[in-house]
Formats: structure tokens, sequence, C-alpha cells
């Protein structure tokens, strides 16, 4: 499991293919003895303190997601937990709401679960048996014939392959980015999606770790420093310049417009809005970044795999850290709506009080 939970994120770029390879080796072994796309979550008393890898607010609760199909649920601002259950033990990478009551999460074996009714309950809308082939149908249509090689052997792997972000701009207009360049679309909440790979500057099928609305304009951040942006609703991503070649696993915003990617080795590059101009933000050390939050009261924290959750008060031109820290590893963080900070990761999820993030 705990193969599964590094690879979510792929956070060491000299093992990241390997990481890579050992977790969809994992999934293929797994598939041999149960398919875990068709197994309901099984129960965990344990399950505060298991492998969670995000975590998100809807309103008035909190959703956190892990390991084995594992959904949590908060109502008292993340002071106690319930599971929820949900229809696959696979693990779950990502969650994200589009309002209180329309959320998605996202996992292994390219499953999607939705739900309706502020994550109550989740229904499975897609997995990466349907995934793979909307890209084969897609790529059959078209006259790329590396891109009908890629779409060819996608299809013949199989449901192996996760999806490591989600974006919902509404409850109807979304984005899915995955492993080897995997990239989903949807206008109408997820009751059909399209392949957007063949509307990406990315031949190579390099992953896609993180997508972002920013303003105008949607940002995806992937491996090897790509980044790629879309200035027309999503229709077509075209790739930009990058001020690093090494990979990065999240981007965040300032109300001033700034983009900010972050990842690996601590690197963090923030680029100035209107502008191709991109500055270096030192972090203090070079331990990769892994999770950001925008907290009501106008502060941004990052959040490094030691546990070091670091703040910038002036639209991340400089970041120092905070005097608490999580514990271990941070994969995904939230604020809840009594203003604590909710952290999740491989020691499972930690309320933060509100006291200790306002420096």
């Amino acid at each position: 499991m705990y193969v599964l939970y590094f690879c979510r994120l792929l956070k060491r770029a000299a093992g990241a293919l390997l990481c890579l390879a050992l977790m969809l080796g994992v999934a293929h072994a797994q598939s041999l003895s149960l398919d875990l796309l068709e197994r309901p979550a099984p129960e965990n008393p344990q399950a505060s303190r298991a492998v969670l890898m995000d975590v998100t607010r809807a309103v008035d609760s909190l959703v956190a997601v892990g390991e084995r199909g594992l959904v949590l649920r908060s109502t008292d601002n993340g002071k106690t937990w319930r599971q929820v259950g949900v229809p696959v033990s696979v693990a779950l990478t990502g969650v994200h709401f589009a309002d209180g009551q329309h959320g998605w999460i996202i996992g292994h074996s390219g499953v999607v679960l939705y739900s309706a009714d502020g994550g109550i309950s989740w229904q499975r809308q897609l997995d990466g048996r349907m995934a793979t082939q909307l890209e084969a149908t897609a790529a059959q249509r078209g006259d790329d014939a590396q891109r009908r090689r890629n779409a060819e052997r996608l299809l013949a792997e199989g449901a192996d392959k996760p999806w490591l972000d989600a974006l919902f701009l509404d409850a109807s207009h979304g984005w899915l980015v995955g492993a080897y360049g995997l990239l989903l679309r949807t206008e109408d909440g997820g009751v059909t999606w399209q392949s957007a790979m063949g509307d990406i500057d990315n031949p190579a099928g390099l992953h896609l770790y993180a997508i972002r609305a920013l303003g105008e304009r949607l940002v995806i951040a992937g491996e090897q420093g790509a980044l790629f942006q879309s200035t027309d609703n999503g229709q077509h991503f075209k790739r930009i310049e990058s001020p690093y070649e090494g990979s990065f696993f999240g981007l965040a915003g300032t109300p001033e417009g700034d983009l900010i990617a972050y990842g690996l080795r601590g690197n963090a590059w923030r680029q100035t809005a209107g502008t191709d101009d991109w500055q270096a933000i030192s972090m203090g050390n070079d331990v990769t970044l892994t999770a950001d939050l925008q907290v009501s009261n106008g502060v941004l924290l990052l959040a490094d795999e030691a546990g070091r959750i670091s703040f910038s008060r002036d639209a991340a031109n400089s970041f120092k850290p905070l005097d608490v820290a999580a514990k271990g590893y941070v994969a995904g963080l939230a604020e809840a709506a009594d203003g604590a900070v909710i952290a999740v990761g491989a020691r499972g999820v930690q309320r933060i009080e509100s006291s200790q993030v306002q420096p």
C-alpha cells in the first residue's frame, strides 16, 4: 500500500519512473486475484490514521481520501471523522468539489467517483477501461499515427493508470489529468467524457500532476518541468516556457494573479501576472514540496514531504516555516470552516488550530 501512496505524487525524480513502474506492477498483480474496481472499500476502524492522499472542504463538511478506497467525512471541522462507503477498493488520489453538493474523487485504475449530496454517498462515474477506450476512439478519428499507436498501447495495458488531479469550474465543466499524459474533459458534470489528449502539446506523453484555474487561463503542470496553459476555456493547451527542468507537482495562485509552480527538491517559482517572467522562491531547504493552501486570511501555505508547513504573507515573494509542523509526509491541505488547517498524509489526518496558522 505504501508503494501506491508514495507513487501517487512521484516525488523523487531519480526514481520517479521506477516508482511508477512498481505502482503499475502492484496494480497488475492485484488484478490477477481480485478486481478492485468491483469490490467495495473495506471498513477500516483506524481510518483517520491510515494513509490519506487528499482532503478538501465542501462548505460545511470536509472530505478526505486515501488507500484502498478510503473516504472519510467530517462535519465538525475535522475533529472527528466517519468512513463513507464507496464501490471500489483502489487507492484514491484526489477529491474536488465544485460547490457544496457536487464532488468528484479520482484514483488508481482510472477511477472517478461522483457525489451529488455533499459527499454523503458516491457512485462510480468512470474507470480506466472507459477512459482508455475514449482516447483510442478519439485517436482513430485523427491522422496522427503516433497518437494512434500510443492509444493502442494504453488500451492494451488496461485500467492501470492513475488520475493525479481534477478541476471543476462548476458542476458541469471539468478536467482530469494523469499519468502518461492522460487528459479528459466533461461539459455535463461527468455524465459523458471526451479525451483531450489531442488538444495538448504533449507528444511525449509526460505525466500530468496538477491543473488549476487562474483568472482567464487554465494551467497544467507535469514532469520534466512541463507547463501548459489554455486561454480558450480548456479547449487547447499550449506548452509555455518553464524555468525548471525537474518535475512540478503542484500549482497555486496569488490574489494578484501570479502563478506559483512548485515541486521537486524544494523548487518553487513565481510567474508575475501578465508576463513570461519567472522568479525563483527560496524555501530555505531542498525538501520536495507536496501541497498548498490559500487560507482565508490571505496567507499562502506550502507543505513538504518532511511535514514542514511554510507561509507567505507577501504574495509568495518569501516563505517562512510555521512554528507547528505536520506529522510526517503531507499530501493534502484544506481549511475547515472554523479556520483550522487539516493536513493529511502518511500518518492520517491532523487538525492544526487556527491560532497556529496565523503567524
